[in-house]
C-alpha cells in the first residue's frame, strides 16, 4: 500500500484537512484521516487531481502533425507532464487522410502500450469552415470520405473527440459519429445559431475553444457563441492565456456556464516545454513572441500555454477559486469525454493522478498512477 499525506486534499466533497490517500496498483483505494505518524511527515499545500487536456497539438519541440508517431507522443506527453497534465488527447490539426491514419496508428500504439497519460485522440478538422479556418490549412479542409470515416471509427484509439463545423457536415453525419462513440464538438464554424442548435440537438456536446474561430454573438445573430452560452448541457473549451480570450469574456463564460461545463484547454503547440521559437507550419510559420504564438500576418496559431499556467491565470486573474479552477482543468474535461469513472477527481476508484500545489498555486509535485514524477 502506497500513501500520500497532505495538509489539504481536494476531494469530491471539497477541501479536507490532514488526509491520506491510500493507493494500490496506481488506483486510489481510500482517502482517510492521517495517522499521527503520517502527520509528522505530511506535505504542505493542497492535493488536487491531475489535469486532463483535450487539446494538445504538440509539446517538447514536437508538433503531432509533423511527426505522427508514438515516439513523438511520448515526447509531447513528457513535456506536458511537468506542468501537471496527467491525461491528454493528442490533437491533429486539419491535415491529409494519410496523416490522419498515421496519427491514429500512433495513438493505437500508445493505447496498446498502456501509456499512462495518453487517453485517445482529438481530430480538430478537417471538416471545418474555410471562413473560420484560423491557422488551419485551407487546401485540406474538406467533406468526409469513406477512408476518413474508417479512421475516425477505429476502436483501438481510445477516446475520440472530433471537431466539425456544422455547416460543413450533415446532421446524419453527426448522429453517425455519436452512435460510434465519438464525442463531437463544434468549432472553426461560421454557422448560424439555428445551424448550431440543430447540430447540438443531433448529438454534438461541446465547443472547441469558445469565442475563437466561431460566429460571434450579436444582437440579431446569436451565432455559435450564443448557442454555446445558452445551451446548458453543452461543454466549452476555453483558452485562458489572455491572448485568445479577453479575461472579462472568459469570466463571463465561466459565470454563465459554471465549472461543470467550462473546461480549460491549452491548444498547445510544439513550443510548450521547449526553447523553440519558430516552427514551420504548412505554407507559413509560427513564431513565439513572449507568451503568444502567431503567423507572420498576426493570426493566432495555437498557444504556448500549459495547463498549470491556465489554472494560475484562472485563479489569479479571473478570481476563480482553486476548487473551481481544478474542476475545469480535471473533472469537467474528464466528464465531457466520458472518462469520469477513472479520471478527474480524487476519490476511491480513480487513478492516482495527483498534483501538489502550494498556497500560491505553484506546482510542487506530480504523481501519475501513484508514481512520483
Amino acid at each position: 500500500m502506497q500513501t500520500i499525506t497532505a495538509h489539504k486534499v481536494l476531494t469530491t466533497s471539497g477541501i479536507k484537512f490532514n488526509k491520506t490517500l491510500c493507493i494500490e496498483q496506481g488506483v486510489i483505494k481510500s482517502i482517510r484521516d492521517a495517522t499521527k505518524q503520517e502527520l509528522a511527515n505530511e506535505r504542505e499545500g493542497t492535493l488536487i487531481p491531475g489535469y486532463v487536456d483535450t487539446q494538445v497539438n504538440g509539446g517538447g519541440g514536437i508538433l503531432f502533425n509533423h511527426t505522427p508517431t508514438y515516439n513523438a507522443l511520448k515526447t509531447m506527453a513528457h513535456a506536458h507532464l511537468q506542468f501537471g497534465t496527467t491525461s491528454m488527447l493528442p490533437t491533429l490539426i486539419t491535415d491529409n487522410a494519410i496523416t490522419m491514419a498515421n496519427a491514429a496508428d500512433a495513438v493505437s500504439e500508445a493505447i496498446a502500450d498502456s501509456h499512462p497519460t495518453i487517453e485517445g485522440i482529438h481530430f480538430e478538422g478537417p471538416f471545418l469552415s474555410t471562413a473560420k479556418k484560423g491557422v488551419h490549412e485551407e487546401s485540406f479542409i474538406r467533406t468526409p470520405s469513406d477512408s476518413e470515416l474508417a479512421t475516425l471509427c477505429r476502436k483501438d484509439i481510445g477516446k475520440v473527440l472530433l471537431t466539425v463545423a456544422p455547416e460543413s457536415v450533415s446532421l446524419s453525419f453527426i448522429k453517425e459519429m455519436v452512435a460510434e462513440g465519438i464525442v463531437v464538438a463544434l468549432g472553426h464554424t461560421n454557422a448560424s445559431f439555428e445551424q448550431v442548435s440543430d447540430a447540438l440537438n443531433a448529438g454534438a456536446t461541446g465547443f472547441t475553444h469558445l469565442y475563437n474561430a466561431m460566429s460571434a454573438f450579436t444582437s440579431r445573430a446569436p451565432g455559435a457563441v450564443g448557442a454555446a452560452l445558452l445551451f446548458d448541457n453543452a461543454y466549452s473549451g476555453l483558452i485562458v492565456d489572455h491572448h485568445h480570450v479577453h479575461p472579462k469574456s472568459a469570466e463571463l463564460a465561466i459565470k454563465v456556464k459554471g465549472k461543470e461545463k467550462i473546461m480549460l484547454v491549452t491548444d498547445a503547440m510544439a513550443h510548450v516545454g521547449s526553447n523553440l521559437d519558430t516552427l514551420a507550419f504548412f505554407k507559413t510559420e509560427i513564431k513565439r513572441s513572449g507568451s503568444k504564438l502567431t503567423t507572420p500576418d498576426g493570426t493566432l496559431a495555437g498557444s504556448c500555454l500549459d495547463m498549470h499556467g491556465a489554472v494560475i491565470n484562472t485563479c489569479h486573474d479571473l478570481s476563480v477559486s482553486l476548487t473551481d479552477a481544478s474542476a475545469m482543468a480535471s473533472t469537467t474535461p474528464a466528464t465531457f469525454m466520458g472518462m469520469q469513472q477513472k479520471l478527474g477527481s480524487l476519490a476511491a476508484g480513480q487513478y492516482a493522478n495527483v498534483l501538489l500545489v502550494d498556497d500560491n498555486v505553484n506546482l510542487v509535485d506530480v504523481w501519475v498512477k501513484g508514481r512520483l514524477q
